[in-house]
């Protein structure tokens, strides 16, 4: 392919637009059809315009696109002679249509939930002193302030490199400027 890859991320709800100019399969010879499988089964198919195969899926179709991690193999298909070519293959992720989501749901990834979490154990304990106590035959046990600590460091680290990979920041902390010549 010439340096066009499938998108990583496609939004249900909203119209699809991919187009491919594959000199090595013009549109007058060539279909381009992709096919995704994950929560369920989704077939494209281009449409030629010139030299172009145009994929436009209207956001109608689209919203009927279950959220999920799909696998897709995008493939060139000879018109005349049947002939079949794997153009490229890879995953793909069908986001959820916002707009037809209820009120009330949490998108916080796993790690910010949990921080949040292990934040709200930690100010909750602060003004406890004891780590266990028995009550009528009872025990309970807490989690040791310095192992919340270190959870909590952990997941806000984790959090941090979520925070730079979704802004595009570098995921490895400070940056080094090198100056040549």
């Amino acid at each position: 392919m010439s340096g066009q890859q499938f998108p990583n991320q496609i939004k249900a709800g909203t119209t699809f637009k991919f187009d491919l100019n594959l000199t090595a399969y013009p549109a007058t010879n060539w279909s381009i059809c992709a096919y995704l499988r994950g929560v369920h089964a989704i077939d494209m198919q281009s449409v030629p315009s010139g030299n172009m195969h145009i994929f436009n899926i209207s956001a109608l179709v689209t919203k009927e696109y279950k959220a999920g991690h799909y696998g897709y193999s995008l493939r060139a298909v000879h018109m005349e002679s049947g002939e079949v070519d794997e153009l490229e293959a890879g995953a793909v992720e069908i986001t959820a249509d916002l707009s037809a989501l209820p009120s009330g749901c949490d998108f916080r990834s796993h790690a910010r939930k949990t921080l949040d979490a292990l934040e709200a154990v930690i100010e909750g304990r602060a003004s406890l002193d004891q780590e266990r106590y028995r009550l009528n035959n009872r025990e309970l046990y807490r989690t040791p302030m310095e192992t919340l600590i270190k959870l909590r460091n952990q997941y806000r680290a984790e959090v941090a490199r979520e925070q730079a990979q979704a802004t595009g920041r570098n995921l490895f902390g400070r940056v080094l400027r090198v100056k040549l010549g």
